[in-house]
């Protein structure tokens, strides 16, 4: 029995992406597969009282800082804590991951969506930018033409779907890994994530 994990992320999250590379390797540890979801948090946070970074309370910004450093520092990931596109309008980042993983499957999507966070967060890039899109496609060796098919309306369907999907499953956050219908949000809680999988039945 094919085991599964929904990966309901956001490429411009830090959260998601000091997460990524960790998830790889639990899920091929237990032999699961992952399955890509981008989704829109501007559409998710205001039905759970979520607020953007923006809008939050300067504390509550200032410690989001620390907390990014000190994970930054114990995962030994490469992160700029304040990089220079960000925020970054993501949408159209996003429906490329949804346009990947229609064309080319979870895998390269998974690949591609670790690529546009490395560039936001590592390389100084805006996945804002339909160049940079085109040349991180590149990169991942996946054609160009993901990105026209991400402007579909096909495309805008199924990235609509995906965050309709979140919302009903009380997804509040990116990101999200849901096994077996248990969610658990955050990189920080990966090791229950973990623990759960190897529970499962071989």
């Amino acid at each position: 029995m094919t085991i599964t994990i929904d990966y309901y992320l956001a490429p411009q999250s830090p959260w998601t992406y000091l997460g990524h590379q960790r998830l790889a390797g639990i899920a091929a540890a237990a032999g699961a597969q992952i399955r890509v979801r981008p989704i829109d948090l501007g559409r998710v946070f205001p039905v759970f009282g979520g607020v953007v970074l923006k809008d939050r309370h300067p504390k509550r910004q200032a410690y989001r800082l620390v907390e990014l450093a000190l994970f930054r520092d114990y995962l030994n990931v490469p992160l700029n804590l304040e990089p220079k596109f960000f925020p970054v309008v993501s949408a159209l980042a996003s429906k490329t991951i949804v346009a990947v993983e229609q064309s080319h499957g979870d895998q390269a999507a998974f690949k591609f969506a670790g690529a546009l966070m490395s560039a936001v967060w590592a390389q100084e890039r805006d996945i804002a930018d339909e160049q940079t899109l085109t040349q991180i496609l590149a990169e991942c060796d996946l054609p160009s033409d993901c990105l026209a098919q991400a402007k579909s309306d096909v495309v805008q369907g199924i990235y609509d779907r995906y965050t309709d999907n979140a919302i009903e499953l009380g997804v509040f956050g990116a990101p999200t890994y849901v096994l077996d219908g248990k969610m658990y949000w955050g990189q920080d809680r990966l090791m229950f994530l973990e623990q759960a999988l190897s529970k499962r039945p071989a």
